[in-house]
């Protein structure tokens, strides 16, 4: 299962949405730095609303949504790539994950200390990316003098990882993460065994006040910057969220959850936008089975052929391929059953080579 990690300074609300996205009380929410110190971990259920739908259709008897992990990693401060407010611990838990969520106050409040002393959330958002690029810098210097030797000794892996470092070395020194580098096909899989930092997918989270999720507010000029920041540095997008609300809203059943966002002017919970984002952000997404049993969400990655998303249930189902029987979900409402969509020439047989679509309700045929 891909992990998305939650980063960000001390003190912005990394560990209450946390126990937000999680419906937990796992991580640690206090008003000092440093309250996390080992790294949360929680599953989490990807909001779909065509399940529902689909499985009224089929008269399911249960529902099993798709689901990804996020880890809480503690607070990093300038410095951390030399050890600061045990930094490389942290960097180090920054590592393990497959994407970066970095959580960035967007609020004023003189009840809440922040690290930096202001309200700043570009400015936030450099310290954090610094420390990874100088934790970058470091391992790629490292890389380059343990490659050194086998390309002299004309190994073609040695040297093609010297040349990949150096040409990563002066893009991360004039500030600019890895993700950004201009690389080809080849580099960029090279790229992916030097475990950087900077090179992960980052989705930001505007983390704002209560009276701050609609309309105008004093955090909307804190949320179009960090856009306009995500977007031009990044190729990125922001997420707005309340952590403090979504806390609130964790505790409370669904329909009570709908009707207090809706008391504040907003009609989709910012954790839902948050996991459905960070899906998309670690390149997964979803087709769907369905019968009297059960109606599920599989998870693959975005290009995976039919085989390989048959895989996913069983490695016979890849193994034995034949076919697989795809309806697209909105023929499916459209039509209201499979005859009816079989009727209407919207149910099709594919072969190994077809790539599997977000959202195809798929029934694979094997042979083993």
């Amino acid at each position: 299962m891909l992990r998305a990690g939650i980063v960000g300074l001390p003190n912005v609300g990394k560990s209450t949405l946390f126990n937000a996205v999680t419906r937990t009380r796992k991580a640690q929410a206090a008003n000092f730095p440093f309250c996390t110190i080992e790294p949360n971990v929680g599953i989490v259920s990807v909001p779909d609303d065509r399940l529902e739908k689909l499985a009224a259709i089929t008269k399911s008897e249960k529902i099993l949504p798709a689901a990804i992990e996020f880890v809480d990693i503690a607070g990093l401060v300038a410095g951390a790539s030399e050890g600061e407010g045990l930094g490389n611990q942290f960097l180090s838990h920054i590592r393990e994950v497959d994407a970066i969520i970095q959580v960035v106050r967007c609020f004023e409040s003189e009840d809440i200390h922040h690290v930096t002393g202001s309200v700043d959330p570009v400015r936030d958002i450099e310290i954090i990316n610094t420390e990874l690029i100088l934790a970058d810098m470091a391992s790629v210097k490292k890389r380059i003098e343990r490659s050194q030797k086998g390309a002299r000794a004309g190994d073609k892996e040695a040297k093609a990882e010297l040349a990949l470092a150096e040409k990563l070395l002066p893009h991360l020194d004039a500030g600019r993460p890895a993700l950004t580098a201009d690389l080809v096909p080849e580099e960029k899989a090279l790229l992916k065994g030097f475990f950087l930092l900077s090179s992960k997918p980052t989705l930001f989270a505007c983390n704002v006040g209560e009276n701050d999720l609609a309309g105008d507010s004093p955090a909307a000029k804190f949320v179009q910057a960090v856009r306009e920041y995500a977007a031009t540095h990044l190729g990125s997008e922001a997420v707005v969220i309340s952590a403090q609300i979504e806390s609130e809203l964790a505790d409370l059943p669904a329909e009570e959850a709908r009707e207090f966002l809706a008391g504040l002017g907003v009609t989709d919970s910012g954790v839902s936008q948050l996991i459905r984002a960070a899906y998309h952000l670690l390149g997964l997404r979803t087709y769907l089975t369905t019968g009297p049993k059960e109606t599920r969400a599989w998870t693959i990655h975005t290009g995976d052929k039919a085989p390989a998303a048959a895989g996913v249930i069983h490695s016979d189902f890849e193994r034995g391929f034949i076919a697989a029987q795809i309806i697209a979900f909105d023929d499916l409402m459209t039509f209201g059953s499979e005859a009816k969509a079989k009727e209407a020439g919207k149910l099709r047989l594919e072969g190994k080579e077809y790539v599997v679509q977000d959202g195809d309700v798929v029934e694979f045929r094997f042979n083993v």
